[in-house]
C-alpha cells in the first residue's frame, strides 16, 4: 500500500508495510550491538539501549537523511573507554553533551560540506574495514564467559548448534528475497530461527546471555560533576574526538545512502540532528552514538526509504525496555549473528577488488591503509584522516610535477614565461628553477593565463622572484594574476602588471 502523505511535515512517499517491518528488523539488530558495546565500556546495559532509543528517534525526526539509522554505535563509545575507567560515568555524560554541542556547531556553520573532500578510495577502505569489524564482532559471539570470568570458545554440541543456526539464518537472508521481497528477509530469518529454537526446545545462546534488557523510561539527569575549568580540560579532548568520529561516520553513511537511493541528503542538517541527539543522551543517561552503517544497510535492504522506520525502530526498543524484555531475551544470538554477518558481506565493497588492477597504485595504497587502520585500531576517524592526508599528499605531488613554462622572446627583446599548471607549495621549487634572473633580458613577463596561485607558498615564491629581478635592475611583469594575489605582493607592487578584467578574483572552495 503506497500513499503520499506528510509525516512530521516531511512530504514523501511512504510504503507503510516496508517501513513497519524494516523498523522491527532494525530494532532486533540494534539491541545486541548496543548491549555489547555498553558492556565493553563498563556501562550498564540500559545505557546502551537508551542511546539506541534516543539517537534513533531524534535523528529519524530531525536528521538530514531519510532511511539512515543512528544508535549507540561502538565507533563513538570506544574512544571514551579510557575516560570512563579513569573518571566515571558522570564525565561520560558531560562529554557526550559537549560533543553534541560541537556537532551542532558544525551543522550551524555549514561545515558538513567538507565531507566532499573524502576521496573514493578512502570510502572503499572505510567500508571494507568496517565490514571486517562487523564480521569479526559476530565471531566473538561464538565465545562464552564462565562463572570465573574466563572467556573461551564454544565447543562440542553447543558450537555445532550455534554454527548451524547461524548458517540457516544466512541462507534465509540470502535466498528469501529470490522468493519475495514483500517481507524483509532479515526479519523472516530471525522469526524462523526463533520458532525452531522454541519449538524444538533447543538450548543455545540467547540475548539474555549477554545482558538483561528490562528497565524504565530514561530520566532527566544533569551530570553530577564539578562545573570548573579543570573539568572542561578533562572532557574537552574526548568530546572533540567523539564529535569528529561521530560526524565522519555519520556523514560517510549519509553519502553511502545517497548513492544507494540515488537521492541527496543534507549533511549540515544531519550534523545538527546528531548533535541534538547526543545532547539528549547526555541529559537522559545514554552513552551517545552516531549513524550505524550495518543497521542502515539492514533498513535499506528491508525496503525503507523514509523516516518512519527509524522512528518505529526507536519506539520498539523503548517498548522492549519497558515490557518486551522477557520475549526479546529469548531470541537466539545465532539469528542476530547471521543477519549481521550478511550485512558485513553486503557492506564490503567487492567492486573495489574487481577494479583493483584498473586503479592507480596510490589509490590502492590509500584504500588498503584505511581498511587496515580501521580493522586494527577500530578508530574510524583516524583511518579516514590518514586516508585523506595521504590522498592530499599524492595529489600535491602529482600536481607539483605539472608546472610548465613555455619560453620565448618577442621582437622587442622582451622574454615571456607562459606558465601552465597550479603554483602552490609543492610546485614552487620547480617553478623557481625555470627562471634565470642573471642572464635574462632587462624586461621579463610571466603570464599566468593558464596557471593559478593557490597558497601563501606560491605568493612568497613570486615575492622572492620579483626581488631577484629587482636586484639585477631588471623589470618583471606578472600578467593575468588575480587581484587578491596582487594586493598581497606588497614588496613587488611597483613592477606588477595586472589584467583584472581577464582574471577576476577566484575562490578555491564554493560557498554552497
Amino acid at each position: 500500500m503506497k500513499t503520499t502523505t506528510a509525516l512530521f511535515d516531511f512530504s514523501q512517499k511512504i510504503n507503510y508495510k516496508n517501513e513497519l517491518l524494516a523498523g522491527f528488523t532494525v530494532a532486533m539488530t540494534m539491541i545486541p550491538e548496543s548491549l555489547s558495546f555498553a558492556i565493553l565500556a563498563g556501562l550498564s546495559p540500559l545505557t546502551g539501549l537508551y542511546a539506541a532509543f534516543m539517537m534513533g528517534l531524534v535523528t529519524a525526526v530531525f536528521g538530514g537523511r531519510p532511511g539512515m539509522v543512528s544508535g549507540g554505535a561502538g565507533a563513538t563509545i570506544v574512544v571514551l573507554i579510557a575516560l570512563i575507567k579513569s573518571h566515571g560515568v558522570e564525565y561520560l555524560f558531560a562529554t557526550v553533551i559537549l560533543a553534541g554541542i560541537f556537532q551542532m556547531l558544525v551543522g550551524i556553520f555549514r561545515w558538513g560540506k567538507f565531507v566532499r573532500l573524502i576521496p573514493q578510495p578512502v570510502m572503499y577502505g572505510f567500508l571494507n574495514g568496517l565490514a571486517v569489524i562487523i564480521f569479526m564482532a559476530q565471531v566473538e559471539q561464538f565465545k562464552i564467559v564462565n562463572e570465573n570470568g574466563i572467556t573461551s570458545w564454544l565447543q562440542g554440541t553447543t558450537l555445532y548448534i550455534m554454527s548451524g543456526l547461524t548458517l540457516l539464518t544466512i541462507a534465509i537472508v540470502y535466498f528469501f528475497p529470490k522468493i519475495t521481497k514483500a517481507i524483509p528477509a532479515s526479519l523472516v530469518a530471525i522469526l524462523i530461527v526463533f520458532g525452531i529454537v522454541m519449538g524444538f526446545g533447543i538450548h543455545t545462546k540467547t540475548v539474555a546471555d549477554i545482558a538483561s534488557v528490562s528497565g524504565n523510561l530514561p530520566a532527566f539527569h544533569i551530570p553530577y560533576l564539578p562545573f570548573s575549568l579543570n573539568t572542561l580540560q578533562i572532557i574537552f579532548p574526548y568530546a572533540l574526538v567523539m564529535a569528529g568520529v561521530g560526524l565522519i561516520e555519520s556523514l560517510l553513511t549519509l553519502s553511502m545512502v545517497d548513492e544507494i537511493t540515488n537521492t541527496k541528503g543534507n549533511a549540515n542538517k544531519e550534523s545538527v540532528a546528531q548533535g541534538l541527539a547526543n545532547m539528549t543522551n547526555g541529559f537522559f543517561g545514554g552513552m551517545g552514538g552516531c549513524a550505524m552503517v550495518a543497521q542502515t544497510l539492514v533498513n535499506l535492504n528491508a525496503g525503507s526509504r523514509a523516516r518512519l522506520s527509524g522512528i518505529i525502530a526507536s519506539i520498539t526498543i523503548l517498548i522492549i525496555i519497558l515490557v518486551g524484555a522477557p520475549f526479546i531475551e529469548k531470541i537466539p544470538m545465532a539469528a542476530l549473528v547471521g543477519v549481521m554477518m550478511m550485512v558485513a558481506i553486503s557492506t564490503f565493497q567487492w567492486v573495489s577488488i574487481s577494479i583493483i588492477n584498473k586503479m592507480p597504485k596510490s589509490d590502492i595504497f590509500v584504500g588498503i591503509t584505511v581498511a587496515l587502520i580501521t580493522i586494527i585500531l577500530h578508530n574510524l576517524a583516524f583511518a579516514v584522516l590518514v586516508g585523506v592526508v595521504i590522498s592530499a599528499l599524492v595529489f600535491a605531488w602529482d600536481n607539483a610535477k605539472r608546472i610548465r613554462a613555455r619560453k620565448y622572446t618577442d621582437e622587442n627583446g622582451i622574454k615571456y614565461y607562459q606558465i601552465s599548471g597550479p603554483l602552490f607549495f609543492g610546485s614552487v621549487t620547480a617553478f623557481m628553477d625555470k627562471f634565470d634572473p642573471v642572464n635574462d633580458p632587462n624586461e621579463v613577463v610571466i603570464d599566468f593565463r593558464e596557471s593559478r596561485i593557490v597558497d601563501m607558498s606560491a605568493i612568497d615564491a613570486l615575492d622572492k622572484l620579483s626581488k631577484k629581478y629587482v636586484q639585477e635592475n631588471k623589470k618583471l611583469h606578472l600578467k593575468h594574476l588575480s587581484e587578491d594575489c596582487r594586493k598581497m605582493l606588497k614588496n613587488a607592487e611597483a613592477v606588477i602588471e595586472v589584467n583584472v578584467q581577464d582574471d577576476p578574483t577566484y575562490k578555491v572552495m564554493p560557498e554552497k
